[in-house]
Parts: structure tokens; C-alpha cells; sequence
């Protein structure tokens, strides 16, 4: 008996093929192999007049879908068909969630086989696993279908009915979407949050004391009540005045009081005045699901969203984890018995926790089904499982965080203790606390990240010498330092993810997809850790919240989150659902149709920010964010540079560029050549310098921007004039008697030899290198940035038998398909490179 077996990606199919018996073939789908129309090529000729089909979904026929293969798919639907005709049965062991279970519906619906048709479910690759669910298929789950078929058509809504009006209202090419859209404004609301506020300032004591007979062991205590007053700190300022909310019941010390109860206090008599111990029992946290790995791997190793779940999807697809698309922190008992095991045996007894520990699912899990851990009925040790670089590193988390939750708990004693200060009738208390783990059970193996840098030391003991109360100290130094408030911190990808999750806003499977599209989509930048949002960001969250507010209300956006899972249980009707968020008076589209007219493009595209402007707009164009003010009637408008975020922003920085826009360039000097000026100039990627003026015979004068570290107001005349003269020739390589040339690009300073480029080491200077030093760079060992260099051939395409290259070139690494060269996207570990994410990236590029 043949069997064809289909799974979507070309790594499951090498790992499960291993624990399958002869007779089975096993083949790949690449993902989804039809979906609704991306372009209007894509539609069919016989439904091109449909009133409907550009938006691909019949909204009057119970939203009947329009399922098109795309033309990257249409090799593969014909190989699948081909395999298909030889064998006796189709075995469909796609991924057992929504996306797995639609992706087998759609296998079923377009290769109509005439042959028994099964469904294999498994969470794990393992042999184990595999003969399990060989032995226990079941059909399609339809509800599973319908909740991803409606999401599908929901977000399709969404976006084909608010997009095209914010290309009439603010600029083209913008989008909207029905999770995506909740989530920048949660970064737009904490923007404005940073922009009201205002900053206070507060001054405290910190004193280093010790023991009368251990001077040498010294300890910090900080200054807490003064006259039994409690001491001001960041906590009690209003954020958007920097005034105390209640100053009756504090003291604040400004500079001159601090330093003033500091010489007092350098005098008084020090004693211990309280001495509090308390000891705390510690729980390790449970296993990872999709969005608490996400935050963590996000807090340890600075992996976004989307990297976790490409590293954690090979894991899963090479065998070594269990799924990890999943809500739910459930452990199996072969997973706690795995656990135990490897506790004892990498621990001791005394780490193992004396009964079965586990925790439950979440509310409004998609998936009852496990945890994200190490699979199998016994847990590879991470240094035994073939891995290196991020690959090692996510998995080795996994695998701590999972034996964990089978360990002791940690033990701590806590000691709090006050010293009180006394002179001239003035009490000064002073706070000072102790950690010290008397038992560090699961510490051993697992402690976890932070969202808040401070409390990495959390974890760590602190020492403190044992007091009594009455006991007299020695003061070694009394220190005045001054506090400044800060403002709301701008949300990392971990804390955007905690955030989304809390709210019910969207699924953990779909968190890594949002925070990808609203960076993709210039909604938000990253810093390297935070997400800022973009001007466009707030004129798109302002013109939601003015004209469509439940398209930005988090609980909105919950609810229908919630009535999705009613539909994957059966328990709510598709149909309804849809016709209650698109049709009727209050529905979307009616929304739109009474809402467009009202909106004014010009009033639009101007942004509302919380700041004192003094009658200069901020406003978003076709070619970025730029300022307009009035000055004697005449309208200026400047841009604003690429790297002034809307946060940033303060009325003194408007003035400055409308100021210079007003003056015109002021010229450094004639070029003593040229006879033509030399301007310093801001344009919207940052500064510059300018040969000559911009004229109808000179529409586009040299220009070159300033070298990292200078600034426009110190550069001089002869500096301007070097940097003109980039690219500079340096001489003939002896070599060749070619030229060898010195210049900046757009990955830094390089020299340049017959089409090769160098980078320039960080003691090299661009204006001043030499010719020996480039001749001495091009002899160093490595590739030059003009060369590109095969990283590693993944080989043929499966649908086109075109090769697949993963290269690195001047611009960083990108693949080589065919004729074609496409970057890979940023954060991606080209040495991890699959063949299946070059296809999913080549049908991306195609969709694009």
C-alpha cells in the first residue's frame, strides 16, 4: 500500500520521514497552496465584473470566498496531484492549529482525491510521536477551518475597507488593520504619554555605614523619613506637571536642603533603630507558551518576535521541541516524568520539587494542547543536541525554563533594616535591605528575564551583616544625590507582546506577524530595543480614533477575539459574526460610507501632538513629516530629518530648522576651484554639504553628508572642501596601474580597487587615507564589500528547479534565485537560512 503524506515545509518532511515505515512518501506543501486574491492579475476572468471581486470575498453570499492558487504554487499543486495519482491513501500531517488544520482543508478542496483521506495529528516530531498518531488519525476539524477562514475574511475587511480611505485622506500606500491597527495606537497613546510629561527633581541622602568592629565591610543605606516625615521620591510627582501630587505628606529636598542636612547629619549619633527577617519561598514559572517566549527570549538575547518563531519553528521541525504555536502551559506526564528525570540527574534529589508540579491552560487558549518544551519521553541535554549560535540559545532556554517547573523552591531570607540618625533634634531614618538564598533550588537552572533592567539583581544576594536593635554604627561617607523623574518607557517587542496579551488583543500565534507589519510598514522603527512610532503612526491612530474608535478599542478588538475561539469550538456562527462587524447601520462598511466625506485630507494630515507648538503645524506628506508656520504672511515649511522622532520633538528644535529654511544656506566660502559656494545644509536624512546653488542648468548640485561625529555648527571651510572631494583617488595600484579610490557609501567609509570595495577600520580616516594604507587593507584575508561570497547552497527550488543561493554581498547577506537578488530580512541568520524560508521569502517578492 502507498501512502502520500503532505506537511507544509521541506524540514518536517526530511524529520518525519525518518520515523515512518516503508511505503510512505512524504512530500511538502510550502505553506498555504491557495488564498484569497493578492492583485487583480490574480482574480479569474469569469469573475473580474463581479461588483465584489477586487475585495475577493462575496459579502451578499454568505462571505463566500474567492481561493486562488497563487502562481508560485502552481508547480507544487501539480506535483501533489501527480504523487497523489499513485497512491492509496492521502495522509494530511499538517500543523495541528488553525492555519495546519486550514492548510489540510485547502489540500483536500483542490487535489479532490478519489483515495481514504486521513488526518495526522502530532505535537511532537518523535519517533514516539509519529506511531502514535499513525495509529489514531481523525478527520478534519471543520471548526478549527471556519475560525481561520473568518479571521481570514475578517482581517480582509478590515484592511480592504480602511486602507484605500487613508490613501485619499493622508498618503498612498498606507494600511490599516484589525489588530495592527490597536497595536500602534498602544504605541502612539505611550508617545504622547512621554510627550505630556514633565520631569521633577528630588534630592536624597545615601549613607556608607558599617559594624564598629568590621570597618572593612561596608554597606549602603539610603534616606527614607526625615523627622518621621516619609522623603519625596520619583513616585509621588504628577507626570505632566513635575509638581508632587501631595506635598503636605512628604518632604522634598531640593540641592541646597540636602547638602545642608548632610554636613548636620556628617555630626549625629547613628544606631540601629529596626531590624525586620522574613524568609520567602520562590515558585519557578510554568513552561513557555508562544507569547511568554517571545517576551523572554526578547528580554535574554534581544531576538524579536518573528526571529523566536523562525529559530523555535526549525526546533520544532528538526524534532527537538514540541509545538510552538500553543496557549496553553500545560505539561503532559511524559513531559513532568522527562523533567524529573533530568532534575535528578543534572541536580540531585534535594532539587527535585517533592510532588508533580503543573500549571493549567491560559483564558481563551486556542490550543489545549502542551507547553513549548523539549521533546520526547526524555529531554536532550542542549549541549548534546547538535546546535549552535541562536539556535543553541533558544533551545537551551526551553529546556531550563521546562525542568524548572519539576524543581524545588528557592529559599530567601529578607532583612530589612532602618538606621536612624539623631543631631540637634533632627531624626533621620535610613533604609538598607539584605538578600541572601539559603536554599537556591530552581535558581540553579532557571531564572527569568525582566522587562525592567533594574531588576536583574533581583535574583542576585545582597550582603548585610547581622544587627541589633540599639546597636551604634560608623558613618564612612554621606552622599547629596539628585533624582530627575523619568518618563513612561517606550514599549520593547517583549513588552508590546505582554501588553497585546493582556488586553486580549489578538492570538500569541499572530504577535510576531503584527509586530513584523507595523515595522515593515513604517508605523515603527527599533532603536535595537524599543519601538517608536512614526508621524505617520499618529496621523493614522488620530484619524481612527476620531472617525472609526472601535477600530483602535482594545476591548472591541478582544471581543472579537473571543467569539473567534467560540467558532473554533463550534459554539458561534461564522456568518453572523461577519455580518455583525461588516453589514447593518453600525457595521464597517456603513461607517466608512458615512464617515468619508466628513474627513478633511488637508486637517488629516495634520498631527494633534501634545505639545505648546506656538502656531507651527507637524504634518505628514508624500515625502515625509515636515513643519509649516507663517512668518510676515509668507507660508515656510521645512522637513524634518529622518532621525527626529515625533518624541523628540520640542518647539526650540521647529524654530531652529524653520529658522535656517527662512535664512536660506549660509556659504562657508567659494570653492577655490569651482568659484562656486559652500554651503552646510539639514535635509531629511541629516546634514550635508553643497556645492553651488540649486538652478535650472544645476538641478542637482554634489552634495555629501557629514562624516559620523561632526556637526554642522563645528565644521569649518577646509573640512567642507575634503569632504567634496570624495570620492577622492588615492593613486594606481602597482599591482595593475589601476585606480584606487577613498569614499562613503551607504554601509560606512571604503576604499575602492577595480570594482572591490574595503570598509575602513574604525582608526582610518576617510579624508586622510592613503594609498599604501588601502593597498595594505586589500591584501588583509576576508572578502571585500564588493565581492559576494556563497554562504551556503540550499539548492534546487522545488517548483522551479532554479538554483537557491544564500550569499553575502556589499549590502549585507540575501539570496540568489536565478537571475534574482533578494535581501534577506533584517535579524536573519544567514548560515540558519532553510530551503523554506527562501521559498516563503521568493513568494513574498513575488506577492510584492
Amino acid at each position: 500500500m502507498k501512502s502520500l503524506v503532505i506537511v507544509e515545509s521541506p524540514t518536517k518532511t526530511k524529520t518525519i520521514k525518518k520515523y515512518l515505515p516503508k511505503g510512505y512518501t512524504v512530500d511538502s506543501s510550502m505553506g498555504h497552496i491557495r488564498d484569497l486574491p493578492s492583485s487583480a492579475k490574480e482574480i479569474p476572468a469569469k469573475f473580474k465584473k463581479e461588483s465584489w471581486s477586487n475585495l475577493g470575498i462575496n459579502v451578499d453570499d454568505r462571505y463566500d470566498p474567492l481561493y486562488v492558487v497563487p502562481a508560485s504554487k502552481k508547480k507544487i499543486v501539480k506535483k501533489l496531484k501527480d504523487l497523489l495519482k499513485d497512491s492509496d491513501e492521502l495522509i494530511l500531517a499538517t500543523d495541528e492549529d488553525r492555519e495546519g488544520e486550514a492548510i489540510s482543508w485547502h489540500l483536500v478542496e483542490l487535489l479532490k482525491p478519489t483515495v481514504p483521506v486521513k488526518r495526522m495529528a502530532f505535537r511532537e516530531i518523535t519517533e514516539e510521536a509519529i506511531k502514535n498518531a499513525l495509529n489514531n488519525f481523525r478527520d478534519i476539524d471543520m471548526n478549527l477551518v471556519h475560525a481561520q477562514e473568518t479571521r481570514r475574511i475578517l482581517d480582509r475587511l478590515a484592511g480592504y475597507t480602511i486602507s484605500p480611505l487613508l490613501w485619499k485622506k493622508i498618503s498612498p500606500g498606507l494600511s490599516a488593520g484589525r489588530v495592527q491597527s490597536v497595536a500602534v495606537q498602544f504605541l502612539v497613546e505611550r508617545e504622547r504619554e512621554r510627550m505630556k510629561f514633565r520631569s521633577g527633581t528630588y534630592f536624597d541622602l545615601k549613607a556608607s555605614i558599617s559594624k564598629k568592629e568590621d570597618k572593612k565591610r561596608a554597606f549602603s543605606a539610603d534616606l527614607s523619613h526625615l523627622d518621621g516625615k516619609r522623603l519625596a521620591s520619583g513616585k509621588d510627582f504628577d507626570e505632566n506637571t513635575g509638581k508632587l501630587k501631595k506635598p503636605d505628606s512628604v518632604v522634598l529636598l531640593d540641592e541646597k536642603a540636602s547638602n545642608e542636612l548632610r554636613d548636620l547629619l556628617n555630626k549625629a549619633d547613628w544606631a540601629v533603630s529596626a531590624v525586620d527577617v522574613k524568609t520567602q519561598k520562590r515558585n519557578p514559572s510554568a513552561a513557555f507558551i508562544t507569547s511568554t517566549l517571545q517576551q523572554e527570549a526578547n528580554r535574554k538575547f534581544g531576538f524579536s518576535a518573528r526571529d523566536t518563531m523562525s529559530i523555535a519553528q526549525k526546533l520544532y521541525e528538526n524534532g527537538l521541541i514540541t509545538y510552538m504555536r500553543t496557549d496553553s502551559a500545560n505539561l503532559s506526564g511524559q513531559a513532568i516524568s522527562a523533567a524529573r528525570d533530568e532534575v535528578e540527574k543534572q541536580y540531585g534529589k534535594e532539587y527535585l520539587f517533592e510532588r508533580v508540579r503543573n500549571f493549567g491552560k491560559n483564558k481563551g487558549a486556542q490550543e489545549a494542547h502542551e507547553a513549548i518544551r523539549p521533546s520526547g519521553s526524555s529531554f536532550v541535554h542542549p549541549e548534546k543536541a547538535g546546535l549552535s549560535g541562536r539556535e543553541f540559545k533558544l533551545y537551551d532556554l526551553i529546556w531550563k525554563r521546562t525542568i524548572a517547573t519539576q524543581m524545588a523552591e528557592a529559599e530567601l531570607e529578607f532583612t530589612n533594616v532602618t538606621i536612624t540618625a539623631k543631631k540637634d533634634g533632627t531624626e533621620a531614618d535610613f533604609k538598607t535591605s539584605g538578600k541572601k538564598i539559603l536554599f537556591p533550588g530552581f535558581f540553579r537552572a532557571y531564572v527569568e528575564g525582566s522587562d525592567d533592567p533594574d531588576a536583574a539583581i533581583e535574583n542576585q544576594e545582597i550582603f548585610l551583616p547581622e544587627m541589633e536593635v540599639g546597636e551604634s554604627v560608623d558613618l564612612h561617607d554621606l552622599e547629596s544625590i539628585s533624582h530627575e523623574t523619568k518618563p513612561p518607557a517606550r514599549f520593547t517587542e517583549a513588552s508590546l507582546v505582554k501588553e497585546l496579551e493582556k488586553r486580549g488583543v489578538g492570538r500569541p500565534s499572530t504577535y510576531a506577524s503584527i509586530i513584523s507589519t507595523i515595522q515593515d510598514r513604517g508605523y515603527a522603527s527599533s532603536d535595537g530595543k524599543t519601538l517608536i512610532p512614526s508621524y505617520t503612526a499618529f496621523a493614522v491612530t488620530e484619524l481612527l480614533e476620531n472617525h472609526f474608535p472601535h477600530l483602535v478599542d482594545s476591548e472591541f478588538t478582544s471581543s472579537l477575539e473571543d467569539k473567534l475561539d467560540e467558532i473554533a469550538k463550534g459554539k458561534y456562527d461564522p456568518v453572523k459574526y461577519l455580518d455583525d462587524y461588516y453589514k447593518g447601520d453600525k457595521g464597517l462598511r456603513a461607517q466608512v460610507d458615512q464617515q468619508e466625506d466628513k474627513i478633511d485630507p488637508q486637517k488629516a494630515r495634520v498631527l494633534n501632538l501634545p505639545l505648546d507648538l506656538d502656531g507651527i503645524e507637524v504634518l505628514v506628506g508624500k515625502f515625509g513629516p515636515y513643519v509649516k508656520t507663517q512668518s510676515e504672511g509668507e507660508d515656510i515649511s521645512t522637513s524634518l530629518p529622518v532621525d527626529l522622532h515625533p518624541g523628540e520633538l520640542t518647539t526650540e528644535k521647529i524654530k531652529k530648522l524653520l529658522v535656517a529654511e527662512k535664512e536660506g544656506p549660509k556659504s562657508l566660502g567659494n570653492h577655490p576651484e569651482k568659484d562656486e559656494p559652500v554651503y552646510v545644509l539639514s535635509g531629511r536624512f541629516g546634514p550635508y554639504v553643497q556645492l553651488g546653488e540649486v538652478t535650472e542648468e544645476n538641478k542637482k548640485p554634489k552634495r555629501v553628508s557629514l562624516l559620523k561625529g561632526m556637526t554642522p555648527e563645528t565644521l569649518d571651510f577646509e573640512t567642507a572642501l575634503k569632504l567634496l572631494e570624495l570620492p577622492r583617488t588615492l593613486g594606481e595600484h602597482p599591482d595593475d596601474g589601476k585606480v584606487v579610490k577613498a569614499g562613503v557609501g551607504r554601509y560606512g567609509p571604503f576604499v575602492l580597487h577595480d570594482g572591490k570595495f574595503k570598509s575602513l577600520k574604525k582608526d582610518d580616516n576617510v579624508l586622510t587615507v592613503d594609498l599604501d594604507r588601502a593597498i595594505a587593507l586589500f591584501k588583509e584575508k576576508g572578502k571585500g564589500r564588493g565581492s559576494s561570497s556563497a554562504i551556503q547552497d540550499l539548492g534546487k527550488h522545488p517548483e522551479t528547479d532554479q538554483p537557491i543561493k544564500v550569499m553575502d554581498g556589499r549590502y549585507g547577506p540575501y539570496i540568489k534565485y536565478g537571475k534574482k537578488n533578494i535581501s534577506l530580512p533584517k535579524g536573519t541568520d544567514p548560515e540558519k537560512f532553510s530551503m523554506g524560508d527562501a521559498v516563503r521569502l521568493i513568494d513574498e517578492k513575488g506577492k510584492k
